[in-house]
């Protein structure tokens, strides 16, 4: 028995990574086809009556594991300094104004006609407004520089700023000048403690000669987050933080207390742990969606009673993104479609506190916005014209350049 749970999960987990390198050809979303596939063992396992234990304790584990992977994924990918700067800032902001924006309109909505007090429908709204990194930036491969980079600070944004929002609304049983300086106090406290962990986290890295090296810093990462959470405090800016600085050490190597860190040594390691990260996130990600997959019922995909209020929100969130995209001067093909809803959706939904939540907000409702906000991506990414376009001019130029090499005018 336990020999058929080992191939089991090596044969899905083989799955996953297939279902991953071919979604950039297939346009088929991962998450698409890990749920389906979770769905399908679900019902397999039912037809041939293996018994299974509840799984469903394990599905906020996973979730939890899987956000600081991929935060610190998408961190560790982000570029700092000054050419980079008016993009990191538009990003910051279109990635904040859609997610405050379609928030507070939903949130609206559940509190007018959901009959929830006004806070609820926040705690319940801020869930589906969050872009998904986990999903988006391992579906962009093969756009344009500028639509990868955009897709990828964008999400890894949104995902920090909506679970820090999150937090700070469900957390405060009364939201006024007194919580947000609370707040405040406790976003400085992380900023510092953040600092000296990363210093003593890069002290270290740079300074193990063990051959086991990336593990106790993994582990230290984890256990300063889940301190962190213990008492409340946004731990979350301690992981992009550690991300941010642990990928540039290029760019701040001018500074005396980064030199006695020997960054161009430490570079070397980084690079090492970028991929070290990168595995263990495809790992965690997969797991959660196959395991949320399988805990999904027949009768949740096809509710419906949540259906038409999916749709409604869907189109809430894409009206709000197109706005913004075109008051920002940005073009909506392919961006419009990349704002898919995945793990942090699922497991803000899984922290909704017990007297905050509300009936029609759901699992099945969940289940609906993401299916339909990655079929919605997928269309995007099948019908984009302007990258294919870009990507052949590019490589005419190229061709051009080669030929000027040997045929110099």
């Amino acid at each position: 028995m336990n020999f058929a749970i080992i191939v089991t999960i090596c044969v899905l987990l083989l799955l996953a990574y297939a279902f991953t390198i071919t979604s950039s050809k297939t346009k088929i979303p991962s998450v698409i086809l890990l749920l389906l596939l979770g769905w399908v063992v679900k019902q397999v396992t039912e037809i041939i009556h293996i018994k299974i234990p509840d799984l469903n304790p394990l599905l906020p584990f996973f979730g939890t594991l899987g956000l600081v992977l991929i935060v610190l994924e998408g961190s560790l990918e982000l570029e700092l300094n000054k050419r980079k700067l008016p993009f990191v800032t538009k990003t910051l902001v279109t990635a904040i104004v859609p997610l405050i924006v379609t928030a507070f309109a939903i949130g609206h909505f559940f509190y007018y006609f959901l009959d929830a007090s006004y806070k609820d429908g926040l705690v319940n709204a801020i869930p589906l407004c969050i872009i998904s990194s986990a999903i988006a930036i391992s579906s962009v491969g093969n756009l344009s520089l500028f639509n990868k980079e955009f897709a990828i600070y964008e999400s890894s944004l949104s995902d920090i700023v909506g679970v820090l929002l999150f937090n700070f609304i469900a957390l405060n049983s009364v939201i006024n000048f007194e919580t947000v300086g609370h707040f405040g106090l406790q976003i400085l406290i992380m900023l510092l403690i953040s600092f000296v962990a990363t210093a003593f986290l890069a002290f270290l890295l740079g300074r193990i000669d063990h051959h086991v090296k990336f593990a106790p810093i993994v582990l230290l990462i984890i256990l300063i987050f889940a301190v962190s959470e213990i008492y409340h405090l946004p731990a979350l800016i301690f992981i992009m933080l550690f991300g941010l600085l642990m990928g540039n050490f290029d760019e701040l190597s001018r500074f005396k207390l980064i030199k006695q860190l020997k960054p161009i040594t430490l570079e070397k390691e980084v690079h090492k742990f970028k991929e070290l990260i990168a595995e263990a996130a495809f790992l965690v990600r997969s797991l959660f969606f196959l395991l949320f997959g399988f805990l999904m019922k027949t009768e949740d995909i096809l509710n419906p009673h949540t259906f038409e209020l999916a749709v409604g929100i869907m189109v809430v969130i894409y009206l709000v993104r197109a706005i913004q995209l075109k008051v920002f001067k940005v073009k909506l093909m392919p961006l419009l479609f990349i704002a898919p809803r995945g793990l942090i959706t699922i497991l803000l939904f899984l922290r909704i506190p017990e007297d905050s939540k509300i009936p029609l907000v759901n699992r099945a409702l969940i289940i609906q916005v993401i299916a339909l906000s990655a079929l919605f991506m997928m269309i995007g990414l099948i019908f984009n014209k302007t990258d294919k376009n870009e990507r052949k001019t590019k490589k005419v130029e190229e061709e051009n350049e080669n030929n000027n090499d040997f045929f110099p005018v």
